[in-house]
């Protein structure tokens, strides 16, 4: 159970808060590239309770923008692209990517506000068909890290834009050191809609869990037993709002194909978050070629005609889970169990990292260096696999191993013989 002052510590995310000032500190998904076009360059995003533009200039680069322009506040969203320039609608004041506004037409010539004014600004980066914005402190922003799914070469990448969710980032990211949920949440009720047959894995008896701190986030790990026989792999929580999500290798019969995914968990501000999904699939041939274009697309609603979650997928399912907590959920009012000890390490990682912020410090998960780049392997700290598709590669980097950057820390829980697990499903009792 957390205090509401513990709580608020956690999920505000605005400027000047602790949580906020800590979220500031990270690389974080505002958009996919392919939504800005040449018939639509700009687009107006609130992220972490900033209202910000962002536009792509003539040279194909990005900008993102405090929204109010800093003469009298009218929205830039609507003003004018010149090159590598925005220029607001109101009075023409012109703004480059960086905040430094370059002109103010009807101000004196000898007027020096334009050379001391400074508007709002953020560095924006592109990656694997994602636009990444850094909004801390300019001398503290690290490198963009080159997850997996984003470098690998040749892999095909379907990028999903979901509904804005309508609840604090913190109930979807605490979902992801969530493990049992699966049981009931998704493999129960895609069986009772008809959606699945028994032999659907995520409704599978579940035999035992178990939970890992490491350096960067958290592993939760699972195993099934049942018609399917034993079957089982984890899931990382990548700190602070991501989730890497794995397909075993050899899924249909392909062991050189690796299918996988990543879902990013982008606050917009204290009651709402948008969610980016990137599905990847990569195999040692299609490394040889050429890498696609990401395919773009936006989910569709979770709701039916009623105005009730459909629960026909993953997402309505999810959706309905988190937002029917509250825009904030009442932490105060929990019970917590074993099953929840992967929630209870994050809020702990959580609390530690701001404390380390408040201190000055650097938190996990940031990366400094290009060699510490290269050695970023999310795919065989998960599996535990001989090769990574980054491996491909010409020349060959290296890259930390599971063994370097897990410990013996593993907790494992048993579940008992019951409603999750019946007798009748895997082992006798």
């Amino acid at each position: 159970m957390l205090t509401q002052e513990e709580n608020n510590r956690l999920t505000q995310v605005g400027p000047d808060t602790p949580a906020g000032n800590l979220l500031r500190r990270y690389w974080h998904p505002v958009a996919a590239a392919g939504e800005l076009t040449a018939d639509r360059p700009k687009k107006r995003l609130k992220i972490l309770g900033e209202d910000l533009v962002l536009y792509r200039t003539e040279s194909g680069q990005y900008g993102l923008l405090a929204e109010h322009c800093s003469h009298r506040g009218t929205s830039l969203y609507y003003g004018f692209l010149e090159g590598e320039y925005l220029r607001c609608p109101y009075h023409g004041w012109l703004y480059e990517p960086s905040g430094h506004c370059v002109e103010q037409p009807f101000e004196p010539a000898q007027s020096l506000m334009k050379h001391t004014l400074r508007h709002g600004a953020h560095p924006v980066e592109e990656l694997g068909g994602l636009l990444f914005a850094y909004m801390g402190p300019p001398e503290k922003k690290p490198l963009l890290p080159r997850w997996d799914l984003l470098a690998w070469p040749g892999a095909t990448r379907k990028i999903t834009v979901q509904p804005i969710l309508s609840c604090n980032w913190l109930q979807a990211e605490e979902n992801s050191a969530d493990v049992t949920h699966t049981f009931f949440l998704h493999g129960r009720t895609m069986i009772e809609k008809g959606r699945a047959q028994s032999t659907y894995l995520f409704a599978q008896p579940f035999a035992r869990y178990g939970f890992q701190p490491f350096p960067w986030g958290v592993l939760k790990s699972w195993e099934y037993e049942g018609e399917l026989g034993t079957a089982g792999w984890g899931n990382l929580l990548v700190f602070p709002t991501m989730l890497r999500q794995h397909t075993a290798p050899g899924f249909a019969g392909k062991p050189e194909q690796l299918d996988a995914t990543m879902h990013w968990r982008t606050p917009v501000d204290d009651h709402q978050t948008q969610i980016f999904q990137l599905r990847v699939s990569w195999s040692l041939e299609a490394a040889k070629g050429p890498t696609p274009e990401p395919e773009l697309s936006y989910a569709n609603t979770w709701f039916g005609p009623d105005g009730e979650y459909h629960m026909d997928s993953f997402e309505s399912q999810d959706g309905m889970a988190w937002e029917t907590q509250g825009a904030i959920a009442n932490r105060g009012g929990e019970h917590l169990g074993a099953s929840d000890r992967g929630i209870v390490m994050f809020r702990e990682m959580l609390s530690e990292q701001i404390d380390v912020v408040e201190r000055g410090g650097d938190p996990i998960a940031l990366v400094w260096n290009d060699a510490d780049n290269e050695a970023i392997d999310l795919e065989v700290w998960l599996s535990q696999r001989g090769f990574s598709a980054l491996a491909s590669q010409d020349e060959p980097v290296r890259r930390k191993t599971r063994e370097e950057v897990m410990d013996n820390r593993h907790e494992v829980f048993e579940v008992p013989y019951g409603a999750a697990r019946p007798h009748s499903g895997g082992q006798k009792a």
